[in-house]
């Protein structure tokens, strides 16, 4: 159960792109879509993708082209990280919708590094976040590729649908803004209840994300997914199915300057707009 709990937990670098940036620090660019100073980048080919050498890392490869290790994942459907193989090639620029899908290579002894839980993306097998800092020997594969299963999902919920209510009572502190906030902050007092703001399954419920203090991620179906962050207390579990206006949680300050709710809505792993989502009040 805890190698499921671990794989579950992984997927949030695909869903967590960015969000609540000024709480997240790190070498490479961060979830508001900076990038660190002092840092050189290559411009990406014009073909837009990298051939895989010896001695790199998903990681390195993110680094040189100025993109964060998220965006790899999302754009090339990375199912380990740390076990991309020797002439593979890799999207290091936003395209179509097509990805370039990266399977781990069974056997051939290629070194996996151990990270915090993250939760896991619909149709996948369980991703794994690459450590900031290390870098991970790239081993051969010795067998062909895998592709991911597909998985029948329900379909999504549209704009104005009134598939979404509010998560909180509370007012709006700091909206949605791209470039530094990817979702909405949402105020109120330490205890406060929290609701699942659709049907779903949690895919993440734990403090295992730097910056977004007790998290929970639920996935609604193959296309979004909301995300709650700096609860106080979390009252459901992974792979609990919530129903909409399920008490998940109790709001909280966990790792923010005040107690607030950070609330995202992310379609195919990209934060978009609540505001477009949820019903006026």
């Amino acid at each position: 159960m805890h190698k499921r709990s671990t794989y579950l937990s992984l997927a949030l670098v695909v869903l967590l792109s960015a969000g609540c940036a000024s709480k997240v620090t790190a070498p490479v660019r961060d979830g508001a879509g900076g990038v660190s100073s002092g840092m050189t980048t290559t411009p990406a080919p014009a073909s837009g993708f990298h051939t895989v050498r010896q001695g790199d890392t998903l990681l390195g490869i993110a680094r040189q082209y100025g993109v964060t290790l998220p965006d790899l994942v999302s754009w090339n459907n990375v199912t380990d990280p740390n076990q991309i193989h020797v002439g593979q090639t890799i999207r290091v620029s936003p395209g179509d919708s097509t990805a370039v899908a990266i399977a781990a290579p069974l056997g051939g002894g290629a070194v996996s590094t151990p990270v915090p839980p993250i939760g896991t993306e619909a149709g996948a097998v369980p991703l794994v976040r690459e450590p900031i800092g290390g870098r991970a020997p790239i081993a051969e594969p010795t067998q062909p590729e895998l592709p991911a299963p597909m998985v029948s999902e329900p379909p999504p919920a549209a704009v104005g649908s009134g598939q979404w209510q509010w998560p909180s009572g509370g007012g709006v502190l700091a909206g949605f803004n791209e470039a530094s906030n990817k979702g909405l902050d949402i105020g109120g007092s330490v205890g406060d209840p929290v609701y699942a703001a659709s049907a779903g399954k949690v895919v993440y419920a734990g403090s295992g994300l730097r910056g977004y203090g007790k998290l929970i991620v639920i996935k609604h179906n193959q296309e979004y997914n909301s995300v709650y962050a700096h609860n106080d207390k979390l009252l459901v579990k992974e792979d609990d199915q919530v129903v909409q206006g399920q008490k998940i949680a109790e709001l909280g300050s966990s790792e923010a300057e005040r107690p607030k709710l950070h609330f995202e809505i992310r379609k195919q792993g990209k934060a978009v707009d609540p505001m477009g989502y949820l019903p006026a009040r």
